[in-house]
């Protein structure tokens, strides 16, 4: 018998009348891209956070990056932080999760115009393990990292 994994969020202080949530489970984008989008969200407000997404899928706005700027081009228009990429299908991701993080806020009769993203963080997940074949019968490790996403939002 399979069963299902059973998640917990790494927020604890969560009150259900004051605080809405929202998570993406084992999904398959970069683990160090989705930490500099999540620190870039956090403390913004939901529309000001689709606004700046959106200018990041369409290639307008760079996410600064703070940890993993190893050889990360700089670009101009970051403030404080000279390296900076455009993690395209990061955010989209990030985009479907704030769309539930609403769907969910106009569920329980909350403001959207006040809901501010208190929590959100990016962490890596299950590692798949493949192998590619290579010349003289040896192989090489083929190795992926999925991410969990959790947002939660808090009416100001």
């Amino acid at each position: 018998m399979i069963s299902m994994a059973d998640f917990s969020y790494s927020f604890h202080n969560f009150e259900k009348n004051k605080h809405v949530r929202a998570s993406l489970r084992e999904v398959q984008i970069s683990h160090k891209h989705a930490r500099e989008v999540a620190l870039a969200v956090r403390g913004m407000y939901l529309s000001k956070a689709r606004e700046f997404l959106e200018n990041v899928v369409k290639l307008k706005q760079p996410v600064a990056y703070r940890r993993y700027k190893n050889q990360v081009g700089h670009k101009s228009n970051l403030q404080g932080f000279p390296a900076g990429r455009f993690p395209v299908k990061t955010s989209k991701e990030f985009l479907r999760l704030l769309e539930n993080l609403e769907a969910n806020a106009e569920y329980k009769g909350m403001d959207l115009d006040r809901l501010k993203l208190i929590h959100v963080s990016a962490y890596p997940g299950v590692k798949i393990e493949r192998f590619t074949p290579r010349a003289f019968g040896s192989n090489t490790a083929k190795n992926n990292t999925l991410v969990h996403v959790e947002i939660v939002g808090m009416e100001k």
